[in-house]
């Protein structure tokens, strides 16, 4: 930490559960305040896991560069510090990383001083680690991190012959004063600070801040105390004391009033002060929450919206806090808007989870998102923008001088306080309003651009440096959700396409046997799965065939086509249905594509209606007689496709008679969340009952009977799984 000047060190080490970073030693911070990062996966986009993954150092700068680079880290720590992470191994074994916070440089360029040594120090440690794993068990970390005090400059972390005088001058402050260690010990309270605290000074001194003052172990507090430790830069807020059930150490001081405290950081650890605020003081509008942050109309130097953790970073995170937004109590926790943005898999829906979570929670009124197209950016969503005033801005081109183009070419937000500002800036600007002020927020995505966002506010207004880093931060997490909807529409689309080239146009008409299938694709995920039907001539017999591939998306789609593509071979060739299944059992397994399958098929004379049936995993065909009698065969079948490669697949001779009806379908149809599938087979049968009725004098058509069946799923919106049927029925024969 000395040799790259940095405020906080550590470092973590692989664990014994398989792709999860351990914090083994943590240096500069006590250990509570960077709990929520104690573990890190290494596949999240994290800049500790990355450089473990892919074996790099990685340098940030400065806020920005991270807020670019790792939106989730910006966004979990928004303060201002640049950082090294360093891989640490041992010939050819990744043991974890090295990493340093440090002060922010200007230049993204610049590296820290002396950072060869960085380099080195990794190197050492991974030799080291790599000659202890040969003396004995394997290195991982599972513990809790060994916490060091901060280094002192070289000087001596004890009180010198002027700390002395300092503490007998500072015992007669009017105002409470104590400290904090690199490990958050107190190491000094005057008697101030002990009356204010609620505690004699002999039971603080050496006790942990959170063990000694339990009421100060809050995330939002936490916060504050981390900005300090990170930025350098003092902070102050305002905390609420508990009150006392009797008159109490705090009794001569309205013991639950509000405390202000203001930390200053120092070289080994923090001074605090700490100084009571009163009733008169609150009414003046010097009010504090509960939480700790400030009130309307002080300066803050802290985070706006209390513990933002850093979502999908670690385990345990921070809990959410209300907090004001230019005076305005708001629930805004930075995770919230990450989970919600994790669930959205369209444009349309990332951009609805920015207008209800992010817009509101700085008491913005207006919204606007483009997106980056043949280097044109087209409008995605507005709200709040009188009608047609952003028309005009639609599919503007990348060289044109406008701040919602430039904020995406330059890579860097635009924050106007006022509309005036704004004209200013560009003249000639087309304005929406005459008061208000504008936030332009570029949208890059893992360094590539994905579009921009604009955020509007009715009155002026002004940004404070933390604002600035958590909405820019958050405009990083939105680019991601958008570059991710993108992909999806994409995927999407090419799935649709291939499952509509897939499935039967039409099916055979033969002048015995009518046929009708169905399908529906599922409202979730990528929509269309691997669920087919198919109706083969094969000789002077059908071939029916319904199956299911697992999973959804194009991978399950074009494993479907070649599902289907093998059965169809096989009845063309005249196999027996059962060594139609075991040859298209054993493709799959060739293929291995890493799915399963299940499917029926049925070889069916259409003069006679002798059928013979095989069955691999799939939901049990029913049967609709012609006197109306509906039941659910009851066929005897082998283990789904792609699992056994002996699977043996026994055959079931069935008769057909005219009239009767035939319905194979996928479980689609027939589960529902919470329900056992059985309830949903005994529902498909009591519909199919009812749809072919013989009281009726003309029944249903078998097209109109398979709409009937599907009708309710049809209806619904929510469908988890997509939905194919196949009806057959012999005619009469005259």
């Amino acid at each position: 930490m000395r040799a790259v000047g940095g405020h906080v060190g550590g470092v973590y080490l692989r664990s014994s559960t398989p792709g999860l970073l351990r914090l083994a030693v943590l240096a500069g911070l006590p250990g509570p305040l960077f709990r929520p990062w104690w573990r890190m996966h290494v596949d999240r986009p994290f800049p500790v896991a990355d450089a473990h993954r892919l074996g790099i150092e990685i340098q940030l700068a400065d806020p920005t560069e991270t807020m670019r680079r790792y939106p989730q880290l910006a966004a979990g720590l928004p303060f201002r510090f640049g950082s090294v992470y360093v891989p640490v191994v041992g010939a050819s074994t990744a043991y974890g990383v090295l990493t340093v916070l440090c002060p922010a440089t200007s230049d993204a360029g610049s590296a820290p001083r002396d950072r060869d040594r960085l380099t080195e120090a990794a190197q050492g440690l991974g030799a080291a680690l790599l000659e202890l794993e040969a003396d004995g068990p394997t290195v991982v970390w599972d513990g809790e991190p060994l916490c060091v005090p901060p280094p002192a400059n070289g000087a001596s972390t004890g009180h010198a012959d002027g700390d002395a005088a300092g503490d007998r001058a500072a015992d007669l402050l009017p105002e409470g004063v104590f400290t904090l260690d690199g490990l958050g010990l107190i190491t000094y309270v005057n008697p101030r600070a002990a009356l204010l605290l609620g505690r004699p000074a002999g039971e603080l001194l050496g006790q942990s801040l959170w063990h000694a003052v339990p009421w100060l172990e809050q995330p939002a507090y936490e916060d504050h105390l981390r900005g300090a430790l990170l930025s350098r830069d003092p902070v102050h807020f305002q905390v609420r004391r508990p009150q006392a059930a009797d008159g109490g150490p705090g009794s001569g001081e309205r013991y639950g009033d509000r405390l202000s405290l203001s930390v200053y950081p120092g070289s080994d650890g923090l001074t605090f002060t700490a100084v009571p605020l009163g009733r008169e003081a609150d009414a003046a509008g010097a009010a504090s929450l509960p939480d700790g942050t400030a009130g309307a109309g002080q300066e803050r130097t802290d985070p706006p919206f209390g513990p933002l953790t850093a979502p999908g970073a670690v385990e345990d995170g921070a809990a959410p806090l209300t907090a004001p937004v230019n005076g305005t109590d708001s629930l805004y926790p930075p995770v919230f808007l990450a989970l919600a943005l994790s669930e959205a898999v369209t444009a349309r829906q990332v951009s609805a989870v920015v207008m209800q979570e992010l817009l509101p929670a700085f008491g913005g009124r207006r919204l606007a998102i483009y997106l980056l197209q043949d280097r044109h950016l087209y409008l995605a969503w507005e709200s709040g923008f009188p009608k047609g005033f952003l028309d005009p801005f639609d599919g503007v081109a990348l060289d044109v001088r406008l701040p919602g183009v430039e904020t995406l070419t330059s890579g860097r937000p635009l924050f106007f306080e006022s509309m005036q500002q704004l004209a200013a800036a560009y003249p000639g600007i087309a304005l929406d309003a005459e008061q208000g002020a504008r936030a332009f927020l570029p949208l890059i995505a893992s360094g590539r651009p994905v579009g921009s966002c604009i955020l509007g506010f009715d009155r002026p207004r002004g940004f404070s440096p933390q604002e600035r880093t958590v909405l820019t931060a958050l405009a990083g997490l939105v680019a991601q959700a958008l570059e991710r909807a993108q992909r999806y529409d994409t995927e999407a689309a090419l799935a649709r396409g291939l499952q509509a080239a897939l499935l039967p146009h039409r099916l055979p008409v033969h002048p015995q046997v009518e046929t009708a299938g169905r399908y529906l694709p599922g409202t979730q995920g990528m929509d269309v799965g691997g669920d087919w039907y198919d109706v083969v001539e094969a000789g002077d017999g059908l071939a029916l065939v319904i199956g299911d591939v697992q999973g959804h998306g194009v991978q399950a789609a074009a494993t479907m086509g070649q599902l289907r593509s093998a059965v169809r071979a096989f009845a063309l060739g005249g196999h027996p249905p059962e060594e139609v299944m075991s040859g298209t059992n054993r493709l799959l397994i060739d293929l291995d594509p890493g799915q399963f399958a299940s499917c029926c098929y049925i070889r069916l004379d259409p003069l006679t209606g002798e059928a013979r049936a095989a069955r691999a995993g799939h939901p049990q065909p029913l049967l609709r007689h012609p006197d109306g009698r509906t039941e659910v065969l009851d066929l005897p079948g082998g283990v789904v496709l792609g699992v056994a490669p002996d699977a043996v697949y026994p055959v079931v001779d069935l008769h057909l008679e005219p009239g009767a009806v035939l319905a194979l379908y996928t479980d689609g149809l027939v589960e529902r969340p919470g329900t056992d599938i059985d309830e949903g087979i005994e529902r498909l049968r009591a519909a199919l009952a009812r749809a072919a009725t013989p009281t009726r004098r003309t029944g249903p058509s078998l097209g109109g009977t398979a709409d009937l069946l599907i009708d309710e799923a049809r209806r619904t919106t929510d469908r988890p799984d997509d939905i194919a049927l196949l009806l057959t029925t012999r005619r009469a024969t005259r």
